[in-house]
């Protein structure tokens, strides 16, 4: 989850592993909390930790006037080109058969341009359950939103996914 939601540009100040061995050390001082309340399962709650010190890192070293590493960004961290790309290939090689090489590459392509149109909420259950592999147990929890709802807006951007790609899809299938 670290490596692929962690804006690119600071990959040059700072490697995922610090911002796991970040996340394990407050875990391991907010345990006994967790431990005695169960908010949610163990890997939601961990990753929220995780997620908590990424969009920290981002304010501080991307957003920040001074020290940025670019002035300008997306609040909402979209995901680095390399990520993205795994996703598109992810989603797409269902869709195409292996004799199929230029198929898929162009495939690819309109994947990756489907996801960059889907509303943020749709992409976000899409990336939780494709990038991240979570149960649709651990998108809800992630998302805050019960694993009913969290089945229903998978399914939904799945369909909206499947809308944007359009006429072309059929014949790639």
């Amino acid at each position: 989850m670290v490596s692929v939601r962690m804006d690119p540009r600071l990959c040059a100040r700072f490697d995922p592993s610090d911002i796991i061995q970040e996340t394990m050390a407050r875990a391991y001082c907010d345990l006994p909390d967790y431990l005695e309340r169960r908010p949610c399962g163990f890997y939601p709650w961990l990753r929220q930790i995780a997620w908590q010190r990424l969009v920290e890192l981002h304010r501080r070293h991307v957003l920040a006037q001074r020290r940025s590493v670019k002035r300008e960004a997306r609040w909402d961290m979209p995901l680095s080109d390399g990520s993205a790309t795994l996703l598109a290939e992810q989603l797409a090689a269902s869709a195409t058969s292996v004799g199929a090489r230029m198929v898929r590459e162009e495939m690819l392509v309109r994947v990756r341009r489907a996801l960059d149109q889907l509303p943020h909420r749709d992409s976000e259950a899409i990336i939780l359950r494709h990038l991240e592999q979570l149960s649709l147990r651990e998108v809800g929890d992630v998302l805050g939103i019960s694993h009913v709802a969290a089945r229903l807006r998978y399914w939904r951007a799945l369909e909206r996914l499947h809308e944007l790609l359009g006429d072309g899809s059929e014949g790639t299938q």
